[in-house]
Protein backbone atom coordinates (compact mmCIF):
# COMPACT_ATOMS: atom_id res chain seq x y z
CA UNK A 1 0.00 0.00 0.00
CA UNK A 2 1.16 3.69 -1.01
CA UNK A 3 1.28 6.56 2.00
CA UNK A 4 1.93 9.79 0.58
CA UNK A 5 1.49 13.30 2.05
CA UNK A 6 2.08 17.04 2.50
CA UNK A 7 1.86 19.86 4.41
CA UNK A 8 -1.65 20.84 4.72
CA UNK A 9 -1.14 24.05 2.40
CA UNK A 10 -3.69 26.74 1.61
CA UNK A 11 -6.24 25.84 -0.89
CA UNK A 12 -3.26 23.43 -2.92
CA UNK A 13 -2.31 23.58 -6.31
CA UNK A 14 -3.41 20.28 -8.35
CA UNK A 15 -0.05 18.39 -7.65
CA UNK A 16 -1.15 18.20 -4.04
CA UNK A 17 -4.51 16.43 -5.18
CA UNK A 18 -2.25 13.98 -7.76
CA UNK A 19 -0.30 12.44 -5.28
CA UNK A 20 -3.66 12.13 -3.25
CA UNK A 21 -5.25 10.28 -5.91
CA UNK A 22 -2.21 7.84 -6.74
CA UNK A 23 -2.13 6.25 -2.94
CA UNK A 24 -4.23 4.37 0.00
CA UNK A 25 -3.43 6.78 2.55
CA UNK A 26 -2.95 10.19 2.81
CA UNK A 27 -1.22 11.94 5.57
CA UNK A 28 -1.30 16.26 6.00
CA UNK A 29 2.30 16.71 7.92
CA UNK A 30 1.26 19.50 10.16
CA UNK A 31 3.69 18.38 13.88
CA UNK A 32 6.58 20.03 11.57
CA UNK A 33 7.81 23.58 12.42
CA UNK A 34 5.40 26.23 9.97
CA UNK A 35 7.42 27.99 7.33
CA UNK A 36 7.03 32.02 6.63
CA UNK A 37 5.84 32.95 3.23
CA UNK A 38 5.42 29.65 2.22
CA UNK A 39 2.25 27.88 0.86
CA UNK A 40 0.48 26.88 4.04
CA UNK A 41 -1.23 30.81 4.70
CA UNK A 42 -1.42 31.07 1.03
CA UNK A 43 -1.85 30.33 -2.89
CA UNK A 44 -2.24 32.19 -6.36
CA UNK A 45 -5.56 32.00 -8.00
CA UNK A 46 -5.78 33.60 -11.93
CA UNK A 47 -6.74 37.32 -12.33
CA UNK A 48 -7.66 39.62 -15.02
CA UNK A 49 -5.34 42.14 -14.13
CA UNK A 50 -1.88 42.11 -12.63
CA UNK A 51 1.82 41.89 -14.09
CA UNK A 52 1.74 37.91 -13.78
CA UNK A 53 -1.93 37.38 -14.11
CA UNK A 54 -2.45 35.65 -10.86
CA UNK A 55 -2.66 37.25 -7.20
CA UNK A 56 -2.11 35.64 -3.54
CA UNK A 57 -4.87 34.75 -1.57
CA UNK A 58 -3.02 35.44 1.58
CA UNK A 59 -4.69 34.25 5.37
CA UNK A 60 -3.12 36.69 8.00
CA UNK A 61 -1.30 34.23 10.88
CA UNK A 62 0.62 35.27 14.38
CA UNK A 63 4.40 34.50 13.91
CA UNK A 64 5.99 36.89 16.01
CA UNK A 65 8.29 35.66 18.82
CA UNK A 66 6.98 32.36 17.12
CA UNK A 67 9.65 30.82 15.36
CA UNK A 68 9.71 27.23 16.45
CA UNK A 69 5.82 26.95 16.08
CA UNK A 70 4.61 23.67 14.56
CA UNK A 71 1.60 23.95 11.51
CA UNK A 72 -0.58 22.62 13.87
CA UNK A 73 -0.13 25.52 16.38
CA UNK A 74 -0.40 28.56 14.07
CA UNK A 75 -3.54 30.79 14.98
CA UNK A 76 -5.22 33.38 12.70
CA UNK A 77 -4.44 37.18 13.16
CA UNK A 78 -8.40 37.74 12.88
CA UNK A 79 -7.65 41.42 13.59
CA UNK A 80 -8.45 42.17 9.74
CA UNK A 81 -11.36 41.31 7.75
CA UNK A 82 -9.13 39.26 6.12
CA UNK A 83 -12.10 36.37 5.16
CA UNK A 84 -14.26 39.11 3.13
CA UNK A 85 -10.73 40.36 1.13
CA UNK A 86 -10.53 36.69 -0.25
CA UNK A 87 -13.79 36.39 -0.68
CA UNK A 88 -13.82 39.51 -2.22
CA UNK A 89 -10.72 38.46 -4.68
CA UNK A 90 -12.56 34.88 -5.27
CA UNK A 91 -15.69 36.50 -6.50
CA UNK A 92 -14.59 39.40 -8.65
CA UNK A 93 -11.89 36.68 -10.76
CA UNK A 94 -13.95 34.10 -11.06
CA UNK A 95 -18.29 35.48 -11.05
CA UNK A 96 -17.59 34.76 -14.72
CA UNK A 97 -16.39 30.96 -14.83
CA UNK A 98 -18.86 28.41 -16.01
CA UNK A 99 -19.00 26.31 -12.10
CA UNK A 100 -18.13 29.40 -9.81
CA UNK A 101 -22.09 29.20 -8.89
CA UNK A 102 -22.00 25.76 -7.80
CA UNK A 103 -19.58 26.57 -5.10
CA UNK A 104 -20.35 30.13 -4.50
CA UNK A 105 -22.55 28.93 -1.08
CA UNK A 106 -19.34 26.81 0.32
CA UNK A 107 -16.72 29.53 -0.27
CA UNK A 108 -18.41 32.75 0.80
CA UNK A 109 -19.44 30.62 3.91
CA UNK A 110 -16.25 29.47 4.57
CA UNK A 111 -14.45 32.87 4.33
CA UNK A 112 -17.66 35.15 5.09
CA UNK A 113 -19.85 33.35 8.37
CA UNK A 114 -16.73 31.35 9.51
CA UNK A 115 -14.63 32.30 12.88
CA UNK A 116 -11.31 30.33 12.01
CA UNK A 117 -9.03 30.45 15.00
CA UNK A 118 -6.18 27.99 13.56
CA UNK A 119 -4.98 27.50 10.50
CA UNK A 120 -5.00 23.58 10.12
CA UNK A 121 -8.69 23.49 10.64
CA UNK A 122 -9.63 26.22 8.13
CA UNK A 123 -6.89 24.55 5.56
CA UNK A 124 -8.18 20.62 6.25
CA UNK A 125 -11.40 22.05 5.28
CA UNK A 126 -10.56 23.57 2.29
CA UNK A 127 -8.73 20.26 1.42
CA UNK A 128 -11.34 18.30 2.76
CA UNK A 129 -13.90 19.97 0.28
CA UNK A 130 -11.43 20.13 -2.90
CA UNK A 131 -10.97 16.27 -2.14
CA UNK A 132 -14.70 15.91 -2.31
CA UNK A 133 -15.24 17.46 -5.79
CA UNK A 134 -12.22 15.86 -7.15
CA UNK A 135 -14.37 12.56 -6.17
CA UNK A 136 -10.91 11.28 -4.09
CA UNK A 137 -11.76 8.60 -1.52
CA UNK A 138 -8.46 8.19 0.51
CA UNK A 139 -8.42 8.93 4.06
CA UNK A 140 -7.06 11.71 5.54
CA UNK A 141 -4.66 11.30 8.58
CA UNK A 142 -3.10 14.04 10.65
CA UNK A 143 0.46 13.32 11.89
CA UNK A 144 -0.15 15.59 15.39
CA UNK A 145 -2.40 13.14 15.89
CA UNK A 146 0.48 10.66 16.37
CA UNK A 147 3.91 11.03 18.34
CA UNK A 148 6.42 10.74 15.25
CA UNK A 149 10.15 12.02 16.28
CA UNK A 150 12.13 11.57 12.91
CA UNK A 151 13.14 13.94 10.39
CA UNK A 152 13.45 13.76 6.66
CA UNK A 153 13.65 10.62 5.74
CA UNK A 154 13.47 8.65 8.91
CA UNK A 155 10.32 10.63 9.34
CA UNK A 156 9.21 9.38 5.91
CA UNK A 157 10.26 5.74 6.94
CA UNK A 158 8.32 6.19 10.42
CA UNK A 159 5.18 7.57 8.89
CA UNK A 160 5.24 4.34 6.20
CA UNK A 161 5.99 2.08 8.74
CA UNK A 162 3.27 3.28 11.17
CA UNK A 163 0.31 3.17 8.60
CA UNK A 164 1.59 -0.65 7.65
CA UNK A 165 2.18 0.94 3.98
CA UNK A 166 5.59 -0.42 2.18
CA UNK A 167 5.58 1.96 -0.12
CA UNK A 168 5.72 6.14 0.39
CA UNK A 169 5.52 8.33 -2.63
CA UNK A 170 7.02 11.63 -2.43
CA UNK A 171 6.75 15.20 -4.76
CA UNK A 172 8.92 15.48 -8.09
CA UNK A 173 10.32 18.58 -7.16
CA UNK A 174 13.88 18.90 -6.56
CA UNK A 175 13.61 19.87 -3.01
CA UNK A 176 11.70 16.69 -2.12
CA UNK A 177 14.91 14.59 -4.52
CA UNK A 178 17.29 16.08 -2.04
CA UNK A 179 14.84 15.60 0.85
CA UNK A 180 14.50 11.91 0.24
CA UNK A 181 17.48 9.02 0.63
CA UNK A 182 16.55 6.09 -0.80
CA UNK A 183 18.82 4.16 0.32
CA UNK A 184 17.64 4.10 3.56
CA UNK A 185 14.11 3.15 2.28
CA UNK A 186 15.92 -0.18 1.00
CA UNK A 187 17.48 -1.16 4.58
CA UNK A 188 13.81 -0.92 6.12
CA UNK A 189 12.36 -3.43 3.10
CA UNK A 190 10.29 0.36 1.84
CA UNK A 191 9.94 1.33 -1.00
CA UNK A 192 9.82 4.73 -2.36
CA UNK A 193 8.64 6.22 -5.47
CA UNK A 194 8.61 10.34 -6.94
CA UNK A 195 5.76 11.57 -8.19
CA UNK A 196 5.82 12.50 -12.11
CA UNK A 197 3.06 15.38 -12.25
CA UNK A 198 2.89 17.36 -15.38
CA UNK A 199 0.52 20.28 -15.02
CA UNK A 200 -2.81 19.96 -16.94
CA UNK A 201 -3.09 22.52 -19.40
CA UNK A 202 -6.98 23.78 -19.25
CA UNK A 203 -9.19 26.71 -20.29
CA UNK A 204 -8.68 29.18 -17.95
CA UNK A 205 -10.72 32.57 -18.06
CA UNK A 206 -8.10 34.68 -19.02
CA UNK A 207 -5.52 33.97 -21.83
CA UNK A 208 -2.19 33.24 -21.68
CA UNK A 209 -2.58 29.82 -19.92
CA UNK A 210 -0.87 30.44 -16.26
CA UNK A 211 -0.18 27.13 -14.12
CA UNK A 212 0.17 26.15 -10.67
CA UNK A 213 -2.56 28.20 -9.49
CA UNK A 214 -4.44 27.12 -6.68
CA UNK A 215 -6.86 23.71 -7.39
CA UNK A 216 -9.85 25.95 -7.15
CA UNK A 217 -9.02 27.13 -10.21
CA UNK A 218 -9.90 24.02 -12.58
CA UNK A 219 -12.54 23.00 -10.39
CA UNK A 220 -14.55 26.57 -10.98
CA UNK A 221 -13.54 26.54 -14.44
CA UNK A 222 -14.98 23.00 -15.40
CA UNK A 223 -16.86 21.51 -12.95
CA UNK A 224 -17.50 17.61 -12.92
CA UNK A 225 -14.84 17.27 -15.79
CA UNK A 226 -12.15 18.15 -13.19
CA UNK A 227 -11.04 15.17 -12.29
CA UNK A 228 -10.66 13.77 -15.84
CA UNK A 229 -8.40 17.36 -16.20
CA UNK A 230 -6.21 16.16 -13.15
CA UNK A 231 -6.05 12.99 -14.41
CA UNK A 232 -3.72 14.32 -16.70
CA UNK A 233 -1.45 15.46 -15.48
CA UNK A 234 -0.05 11.40 -14.98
Amino acid sequence: MILSGHQPNFLPYLGFFDKMMKCEFFILVDHIQFEKKGWQNRNRVRVKHGSDGWAWLTVPVYTSSRYEQTISEVEIDNSSEWGDKIWKTLFYSYKKADFFEDHEDFLKSVFTECRWEKLVDLNIELIKYLKECFDIEVPIIKSSDYSFSGKKTDLLIEMTKKLGCDTYLSGGSDDAREYVCEEEFEKHGLNHVFQNFIHPTYKQLYKPFVPNMSALDLLLNHGDESKEILKQGK
